[in-house]
C-alpha cells in the first residue's frame, strides 16, 4: 500500500539559510571504512521551526560556515575586566617560574564564532525583519550594511509558526522597505530575490536572482506561502521578494529538497521554492507595534533597477555564538 502524501512532506524541505550547511560534514557520524573525505554536495542539515527534520523541503537558512578562526574579534572585555599594567621588570611570575592562574572574574570572554549566516531588511526605524531560523539559537546577531557598517542585533519577537522575527538595530540602517498594499498577486508576476547566498563561497555583496510567482499555495497547500521560480541558496533566508514596482510580496524561507524529491519520485524538481507571504509579515509586524510602509504597486521597473533601489535596505545577517 503507498504511504500517504502527508506521511512524506516532512521529509522535503530545505531551509535557505545556512550558506555552507550542505557542505559541512555531520560530526556525530564517522564516514564508513573506505568512504571518501568530501562530504556530499547536497547535503540537507536544515530543520523546521519546530526543530523536527524538514519535509521535502529545504530551508535557505543561515549558512553555516567552515570551521576556522572568527571573521572578526570577539566581543569587546567586560568593564571590569581592565587590562592592568605590566611591571618595569616584565610579566609576574609564580614559584615555579610560569605566570600564575588568573584570578576569578579576570579570565577574557570567550571569542564569538560565527555559525550561520543569513538576509534581513529594513522595515521601521531601527528595525528589520528576517526568518525565525535565520536567527534562532544565536548568542549574538550582527547585521553589516551594505556601505559596510558592522551593526549589533537584538531579537525584538520571534514567531516560529510564520518563520519570522524582528529585530531592533542599534543603529539606523536605511529606509525602511514598502509592502505591496494593492493590487493581488498573480500567478505568473515576475518577481525578484535579493540577499547573500552561499557566503564565504560566492561574491560577499548581494545576489539578485528572477523568476515568477509558480503558486499561490505552498508546500501541501500552505496558504501562508509562495511557490516561485526564482533560484534561492543556503544564505537567501529571510530576504525580501520583491515585485518589479519594488514592493515586498513575500519573504524567501524554503526550497524544495530535490534530493529526497528524486529519492522517491524518480525525477529531478526543477525550480520549487517558497516565500512566507507579506501579508503574514504585515500582521506580524503590526502585532509588534510596528507601522510597516506600504504602497501600490502601480509602476514596473527592470530587476535591474529594482535592485538599485531596494539595495541600501537589505542587510547581510551573522549568527554568533
Amino acid at each position: 500500500m503507498r504511504a500517504p502524501l502527508a506521511a512524506i512532506l516532512p521529509a522535503l524541505l530545505l531551509a535557505a539559510t545556512p550558506g555552507l550547511a550542505q557542505l559541512v560534514p555531520d560530526p556525530s557520524k564517522p564516514p564508513p571504512a573506505g568512504a571518501p573525505t568530501r562530504p556530499p554536495a547536497s547535503r540537507a542539515q536544515a530543520s523546521t521551526p519546530d526543530g523536527k527534520p524538514p519535509p521535502l523541503y529545504d530551508m535557505p537558512d543561515p549558512a553555516p560556515r567552515r570551521p576556522g578562526p572568527p571573521s572578526r574579534p570577539g566581543p569587546e572585555p567586560r568593564p571590569d575586566s581592565r587590562a592592568q599594567p605590566t611591571p618595569p621588570n616584565g610579566p609576574p611570575t609564580g614559584p615555579d617560574g610560569k605566570p600564575p592562574p588568573l584570578a576569578p572574574g579576570d579570565a577574557p570572554p570567550p571569542r564569538s564564532r560565527e555559525v550561520s549566516s543569513g538576509t534581513g531588511f529594513v522595515v521601521g526605524d531601527r528595525q528589520a525583519l528576517t526568518n525565525d531560523h535565520v536567527v534562532r539559537d544565536c548568542r549574538q546577531v550582527r547585521a553589516r550594511t551594505p556601505e559596510g557598517r558592522d551593526i549589533t542585533a537584538t531579537v525584538r519577537s520571534r514567531d516560529s509558526r510564520r518563520d519570522l522575527a524582528i529585530l531592533d538595530l542599534r543603529e539606523a540602517a536605511g529606509p525602511p522597505l514598502a509592502f505591496r498594499a494593492e493590487p493581488a498577486i498573480r500567478r505568473g508576476e515576475a518577481v525578484v530575490t535579493y540577499g547573500f547566498p552561499l557566503a564565504g563561497m560566492l561574491s560577499s555583496g548581494p545576489t539578485l536572482t528572477t523568476g515568477d510567482i509558480s503558486a499561490l499555495a505552498g508546500l501541501a497547500d500552505n496558504r501562508a506561502h509562495y511557490q516561485i521560480s526564482a533560484p534561492v541558496q543556503p544564505g537567501n533566508s529571510g530576504g525580501p521578494l520583491l515585485d518589479l514596482a519594488g514592493n515586498v510580496v513575500g519573504i524567501i524561507t524554503s526550497k524544495l529538497n530535490a534530493q529526497r524529491v528524486a529519492q522517491r519520485t524518480g525525477d529531478i524538481p526543477q525550480n520549487v521554492n517558497f516565500a512566507v507571504k507579506s501579508e503574514e509579515a504585515l500582521a506580524f509586524l503590526r502585532e509588534n507595534n510596528i507601522r510597516p510602509r506600504t504602497a501600490p504597486s502601480t509602476t514596473s521597473r527592470t530587476a535591474a533597477e529594482v535592485g538599485e533601489a531596494i539595495h541600501p535596505s537589505v542587510l547581510f545577517l551573522r549568527c554568533l555564538n
